[in-house]
């Protein structure tokens, strides 16, 4: 092969190279374009793969939290003592409630048995009194008092239901802790006037009827201690001592229980005793 020969294959070889090479460079260029169309196409990195799930996360954290909290808040509401639609327990202390609740018990003697049995306390149902459209009861009940450490009544409480309720939960709650903390002893049994009397307000002729016609009051007179000593209204209310002490923070206390409470503070007709009856007022409460 001459030398023009040869210098024609070798530049021709070189040509094809070259067309070859630049065929490649564009088919390559094209794939980068279509690279960086798509990416540009997706959201950023930083939106879908950190501040959304940092997002959703912390805003799940805070609505678990939230119901955990909702769930115990409606746990302690429907059983707190202290609101009006939790049932009345003799194991729970006095509420601002409770009265009202005991006023319910008016209508609903089975469940105020109930109570008392549920709480141990021994008693025997009364039976019915009728003594015309203002006086007797049909709820009736008398505290027996079989139970150790139980405070006697002399003579033996016979009153309405909700009265006995009312009772067991001034002895547990207001008597016994006062009887300790003024007197150092025990209350072993309560000197009481009675309950049930088909009288008017006042023992007059006019006027409305008292509690006491319906058993549902009781005048307490003196406290007997264990220890053989007396607390009376009439001789002690105002000696200035611990037995005064004793006497006016089991009225105060009396005070939150039930609808009527009054003493010698409020005239000479209490001079003697301190007078408790659960009148339906809807849950008020008169005290002096």
């Amino acid at each position: 092969m001459d030398g023009y020969a040869k210098r024609t294959e070798k530049q021709s070889g070189y040509f094809a190279a070259s067309r070859a090479g630049a065929l490649e460079a564009g088919r390559q260029g094209e794939r980068d374009r279509v690279f960086r169309a798509a990416q540009a196409r997706l959201p950023p990195a930083t939106s879908a793969s950190a501040k959304g799930p940092v997002t959703i996360s912390f805003r799940t954290i805070l609505l678990v939290v939230f119901l955990a909290l909702a769930l115990r808040g409606y746990e302690w509401i429907r059983h707190d003592y202290r609101m009006p639609w939790t049932p009345l327990a003799l194991a729970a202390p006095i509420g601002p409630f409770t009265t009202r609740k005991i006023d319910a018990l008016a209508d609903d003697t089975p469940f105020c048995h109930a109570l008392l049995e549920e709480a141990a306390i021994s008693y025997s149902p009364l039976p019915p009194v009728t003594a015309g459209p203002q006086c007797g009861y049909d709820n009736g009940v008398t505290l027996t008092r079989d139970q150790p450490q139980a405070i006697a009544y002399s003579p033996a409480a016979k009153t309405s239901c909700p009265m006995a309720v009312s009772l067991v939960l001034w002895e547990n709650q207001i008597v016994k802790a006062a009887a300790a903390r003024h007197l150092g002893s025990t209350v072993a049994s309560i000197s009481t006037y009675g309950s049930y009397s088909c009288r008017r307000i006042g023992g007059g002729q006019t006027g409305n009827y008292s509690e006491h016609a319906t058993a549902n009051a009781i005048d307490i007179a003196a406290f007997r201690l264990a220890d053989g000593r007396t607390v009376s209204v009439a001789g002690h209310w105002n000696a200035d001592d611990e037995r005064s002490r004793f006497l006016r923070e089991v009225r105060d206390g009396a005070c939150t229980l039930f609808a009527t409470t009054l003493s010698p503070d409020y005239n000479e007709a209490h001079a003697d005793h301190l007078h408790f009856d659960q009148a339906s007022r809807g849950g008020s409460q008169f005290c002096q």
